[in-house]
């Protein structure tokens, strides 16, 4: 099947436009109208005419789908941490790394209580500057440096708790941390303090990290700009005229700013990876059930997924591990092999990349340029690049917004009464998403397991996909923006063209810089891999890794003594 993805060709609106966009569609009768057109535009009707061949599945498609003979790795006390240690930060990254942090207290050039006060001073610097950055929205110094201190006992004693001791670390709204409010960015209900962690938070607070507080985000994660009215906007540490992206546009802020080597973030549609891409940072989604979401706003039931943003490979791969593995009250992580970093000293040489042409040649020029460049520089190292076809792309962005509007619109369900609290732009995308029926739904689904087994068939033969990340570089943030939120199908369309398969098929997908453009706006290089190979994907990023000419963020702080 040839690549047939017509673009949208639609006005970006914001403002008043937008308010008065949403309320005729709040109203059933001009809601119906609006609603045919935009689910024309996106190919709704060619979507309900295809014919699906499977019936979907009773579990994830990821579960059920056979992986071969992946060999795995699982020593007594878990994933074999000292793997990470293999992949070196290029000495020109602009980024602190987890690394500097714990060389710099074992060596006692600094303390984790002396980095405590230095995350507080920084944030309100970043809250006082003419734009506000926003990528933090709940900071409580005294936990802070509470925690600081107890890590910095840890250090005098001789006795820190491994690689990420003292390591400050940033949580995306999106999920538990006392003793913070969840709030999912959004205003609707009254969050109130959190009394335990979500599950990967307190696999970190275990390891000793030092949990400086919520991260912002795009209102329920159902958009991808990282303009949050209630919130602010998350400014982008590159261009604070320029988005972040969205949904886990904070904790990518955070990171590239300076706050953080490590942030945690969600990715349903992109999430994670498209502000890791627009901010110049790693963002890593794992397979399906590979992290546990026990503590994670129940928001995108089949297609979310939790993961790190990271300042290089290495911490990405710490974190990631650190993470991973079964959770037994999360009936989605016990379907896992054992997660394993086992391919992160390995050599490149045999590995294979697919490329679908047509797809990876539809963004901007200087987005495949930098791409194509990354590419090429593997092709040296001895991988073989090898043309793929992928059918079935033309139904993608349909499955995914039927399956994502859908379940979003489903946990929403008790908050219909307070709809007029949510963002303009989140309005509109519910009053447009209730005319969708549940046959949509279930069809959506078995057009999904199609597609699954085409992406599935091509990874037999291949050991990633590469795309670029996004189709363009960060945009500029609309003024009138920043009070309703911005509805833009256009916009959207071209940040979410790569982005959806991994979502909808439960496929790990890293993000990792591949250069910049004219502007040094970040590009975003994206490796979609075989289910539980997150390894395998992090060992190509970090070839990647030591090819950038790094630029550095107009914001940022170094927050350890030069």
């Amino acid at each position: 099947m040839s690549y047939k993805i017509v673009p949208f060709n639609a006005p970006g609106l914001s403002g008043f436009p937008l308010r008065l966009l949403t309320a005729l569609a709040e109203l059933p009768g001009f809601g119906a109208i609006i609603a045919t057109k935009f689910f024309a535009d996106i190919g709704l009707k060619q979507f309900r005419r295809t014919d699906a061949r499977g019936l979907g599945w009773s579990v994830h498609p990821v579960f059920e789908h056979e992986m071969g003979d992946i060999c795995r790795e699982m020593d007594a006390g878990g994933v074999d941490l000292a793997r990470a240690d293999s992949i070196e930060p290029p000495s020109r990254l602009p980024f602190e790394t987890a690394g500097d942090f714990t060389a710099a207290y074992l060596t006692g050039l600094t303390s984790p209580l002396k980095v405590g006060h230095q995350v507080v001073a920084w944030h309100m610097e970043c809250e006082a500057r003419p734009p506000a950055l926003r990528a933090i929205v709940a900071m409580d110094a005294e936990d802070v440096l509470k925690q600081a201190r107890i890590s910095a006992a840890r250090y005098e004693a001789g006795t820190p708790l491994g690689p990420l001791d003292g390591v400050p670390v940033a949580v995306k709204d999106e999920m538990d941390q006392a003793p913070y409010p969840t709030s999912v960015g959004s205003r609707v209900r009254v969050a109130r303090p959190a009394l335990a962690d979500a599950e990967i938070v307190a696999r970190l607070r275990k390891a000793g990290a030092i949990l400086i507080g919520k991260a912002n985000m795009h209102e329920l994660g159902l958009g991808v700009t990282g303009i949050n009215p209630h919130w602010g906007a998350v400014r982008n540490p590159y261009d604070p005229a320029r988005m972040t992206g969205g949904s886990s546009s904070g904790p990518a802020a955070a990171v590239a700013a300076g706050y953080c080597p490590i942030a945690l973030g969600a990715d349903a549609g992109g999430s994670i990876r498209i502000p890791a891409a627009f901010c110049g940072v790693f963002g890593l989604k794992p397979t399906f059930g590979r992290l546990s979401e026990r503590g994670v706003a129940p928001l995108c039931m089949t297609m979310a997924h939790v993961g790190p943003i990271a300042a290089c490979v290495r911490d990405l791969a710490i974190a990631y591990a650190l993470m991973a593995g079964r959770d037994p009250a999360d009936p989605n992580t016990g379907h896992q092999p054992a997660p394993t970093l086992a391919a992160l000293d390995s050599s490149l040489a045999g590995r294979r990349i697919g490329v679908y042409k047509p797809w990876f040649e539809d963004a901007a020029p200087s987005v495949v340029q930098a791409c194509s460049g990354m590419l090429d520089a593997f092709a040296d190292a001895g991988v073989e690049i090898v043309e793929i076809d992928l059918p079935g792309l033309n139904l993608l962005r349909t499955v995914h917004l039927i399956t994502i509007a859908s379940e979003i619109l489903a946990s929403q369900w008790d908050a219909d009464g307070r709809r007029r609290v949510y963002s303009h732009d989140l309005r509109l995308n519910f009053a447009l998403s209730r005319y969708l029926t549940g046959r949509d739904y279930v069809h959506a689904q078995r057009l999904r397991a199609d597609l699954c087994q085409h992406f599935y068939q091509t990874l037999t033969q291949v050991d990633a996909i590469a795309t670029p990340t996004i189709g363009l570089t960060a945009p500029q943030i609309p003024q009138q923006a920043l009070t309703t939120g911005l509805a833009d199908i256009s916009l959207t369309d071209n940040i979410m063209r790569f982005i959806t398969a991994a979502n909808v098929t439960g496929l790990p997908a890293v993000t990792f810089p591949a250069g910049y453009d004219e502007l040094g706006l970040p590009i975003g290089c994206q490796l979609i891999g075989r289910a539980w190979t997150e390894d395998v994907l992090l060992r190509f990023a970090a070839a990647g890794e030591r090819l950038v000419r790094w630029r550095n963020p107009a914001i940022h702080r170094r927050l350890l003594p030069q």
